[in-house]
């Protein structure tokens, strides 16, 4: 305030002599950084918004100015500067010392729904009706559909959805009284529309908008549906007929896939 604002109250006063007197004994001692690289903080940052945060949001947590780390990112794009280069070593420090943390968001903070809205998507794909989870998050099926559209959505709604995820993606449905018609329907639902399986998030990309899904490595049709209806039988004790409701198919395609599979595995043992 002293420097920038020219101001010249008491406590603006004294603070600014402290600064001096003590730049001037580290000076003595050949000690006196005045900046440092902004690549660490800068790195961070961006760490900090694949999980989910946002300038706004770094900037709130770390105390900084909103400029302070919008200038870090981008620059200064309408007078053709580049991101910030070099930064004061409390800012930078500031910045790194901010957690990868939802739950510090202030809970009416608006943020990015992606991590939100591939959550949902991935319960959906798993065979969670969507007014399921509506009625799970206390919403009105008309609100849950709007957010799914949305690219907003506040920080206690995105806690509220991560909470459901945690509990809910490997849990089978049909095991918590949604009749089979209802997984069948939904699973439809999500494959129509590429959605991803949780399977194909990690911690790390789930939040992260410009992140693609990764499903491992590519087989053919055949072979993921009988490792498919293996997995459920395996896990969740599913007949084949009850695997091809849950995988969307007809029973006696699956009996191809199976003994096509088995086939190709005779042949390359």
């Amino acid at each position: 305030m002293y420097v920038n604002e020219r101001c010249r109250c008491e406590p603006c006063t004294a603070a600014n002599r402290e600064a001096e007197n003590r730049r001037n004994r580290l000076s003595a001692y050949g000690r006196w950084e005045p900046y440092v690289d902004a690549e660490p903080a800068r790195e961070h940052s961006r760490f900090l918004m694949r999980r989910g945060m946002e300038i706004a949001h770094i900037a709130q947590l770390s105390g900084q100015a909103y400029s302070t780390v919008d200038h870090l990112m981008n620059g200064r794009p309408a007078r053709q500067r580049p991101p910030t280069r070099r930064l004061r070593p409390a800012t930078s420090t500031a910045i790194l010392a901010v957690p990868a943390n939802l739950d510090l968001i202030q809970g009416a903070t608006e943020m990015d729904a992606t991590g939100t809205r591939r959550r949902l998507q991935a319960l959906v794909r798993r065979g969670w009706p969507l007014a399921r989870l509506a009625r799970e998050l206390g919403m009105h099926p008309a609100n849950f559909g709007s957010m799914m559209r949305s690219s907003r959505v506040q920080a206690d709604t995105a806690r509220a959805v991560r909470r459901l995820y945690d509990r809910l993606w490997n849990a089978d449905p049909a095991q918590h009284g949604v009749e089979q018609r209802y997984i069948t329907r939904a699973t439809k639902h999500a494959l129509a529309r590429d959605w991803a399986p949780a399977a194909a998030w990690d911690d790390d990309t789930i939040d992260a908008p410009d992140a693609a899904f990764d499903l491992g490595a590519q087989v053919p049709r055949h072979v993921a549906l009988a490792e498919d209806a293996d997995w459920l039988a395996e896990e969740h004790g599913y007949s084949r007929r009850h695997a091809a409701d849950r995988l969307g198919i007809a029973k006696n395609t699956l009996d191809q896939s199976i003994s096509r599979a088995r086939r190709d595995q005779a042949m390359t043992s």
